[in-house]
């Protein structure tokens, strides 16, 4: 059983003058768990990780850690360590006084500081840079400081805020790793905020998407990237994300830009306005299918990323490299029934088929 915290968040409101930046949040991550809050920009994740913090207060609502309620603890209290995307490192002291600083403010003894702190640095590998000061690390050599720093106290809670998000792309991969052994080495529950989706996929066990100050669906990486709940949600993940095609279902065919196309796993939806969404790694160019007309290649590595247009609609394919077809050249695009996500266009919920 993981000594990690369990925590709730019930009813969960904050607002900024007449702004509502959070609406009504319901949240629950089980001990031991890693899990991600993602979403844009602006979308209230960071907003939540402050009011699990307690460095925001909510205007309504309830935060519980374990059995107690902590809605109006002081961080402090808590028992929540946090890593900041800017780190926040003391630019005066040494990274030793740095990661000791937490320990000081509790009065521990000369003797467990040193122990604690020379635990903590070896766990993120930075002991030989123990005298040095801020200004003279690396990025990712920061990013460990503040890491050891939150660790040091063993927190049952740690609150992470896109602490990757200052490091070069090797980096970022090389310390993502590191940062899911060093949370199930400490057996600690993690939150973590990002707006890259690929960064969440890696490192949550579960993880929260995060629109206009709402969660609007809850689960594992693979739930959520392969049955998106909305039409925003399958607008979002994916690198290209999927395509949305807007489509008139009649009886099992579905109508794309004045072309029909056989959809009978659809036919229990009767006849009804949808969004139909197919991933671009599942779109075939040549064959038989919707006439379309390519208007760019791009090559991402061993794949080509293919923009066609099928009249006004533009619609995202991914190819191996080896097969881009030539810009410009008029196609042929199809996918299977079994690859297609159908929404409603109204309401953009999924529709089970």
């Amino acid at each position: 059983m993981s000594t990690g915290a369990h925590v709730r968040l019930q009813g969960i409101v904050k607002r900024h003058g007449s702004f509502t930046a959070l609406h009504n949040l319901d949240l629950e991550i089980a001990p031991g768990e890693f899990f991600a809050l993602l979403g844009p920009s602006g979308s209230g994740k960071t907003t939540t990780l402050r009011i699990l913090a307690g460095l925001d207060t909510p205007d309504s609502g309830q935060v519980h850690v374990d059995a107690a309620d902590v809605t109006n603890f002081a961080p402090g209290a808590r028992d929540v360590a946090m890593v900041f995307q800017s780190y926040a490192l003391y630019p005066h002291m040494t990274v030793y006084d740095n990661i000791a600083f937490p320990l000081r403010m509790v009065s521990a003894t000369k003797s467990e500081i040193d122990r604690s702190v020379r635990i903590a640095a070896a766990k993120v590998r930075i002991e030989p840079l123990l005298h040095r000061r801020p200004g003279q690390l690396s990025g990712g050599q920061q990013q460990r400081c503040a890491l050891a720093r939150a660790i040091v106290r063993r927190p049952r809670l740690f609150l992470l805020d896109e602490p990757l998000s200052n490091l070069d792309a090797k980096l970022r991969l090389e310390t993502r790793i590191e940062l899911k052994k060093l949370q199930r080495s400490l057996d600690v529950t993690a939150v973590y905020v990002t707006h890259d989706q690929e960064e969440a996929m890696a490192l949550a066990d579960r993880m929260a998407v995060f629109m206009d100050g709402r969660i609007v669906q809850v689960g594992s990486p693979e739930e959520v990237f392969f049955r998106p709940a909305t039409v925003a949600v399958a607008g979002f993940l994916g690198n290209p994300p999927m395509n949305l095609m807007p489509a008139r279902l009649v009886n099992g065919q579905a109508t794309i830009e004045g072309a029909v196309v056989p959809m009978l796993s659809l036919a229990k939806l009767g006849t009804r306005e949808i969004t139909l969404g197919v991933r671009p790694s599942a779109i075939r160019i040549g064959g038989d299918g919707l006439p379309a007309t390519v208007t760019m290649c791009e090559t991402v590595g061993e794949d080509a990323i293919v923009d066609l247009s099928l009249g006004d609609l533009l619609v995202r394919a991914k190819t191996p490299t080896g097969d881009r077809p030539r810009e410009g050249i008029a196609v042929s695009v199809s996918f299977d029934a079994a690859d297609v996500h159908a929404f409603d266009r109204t309401t953009g919920v999924r529709l089970e088929t």
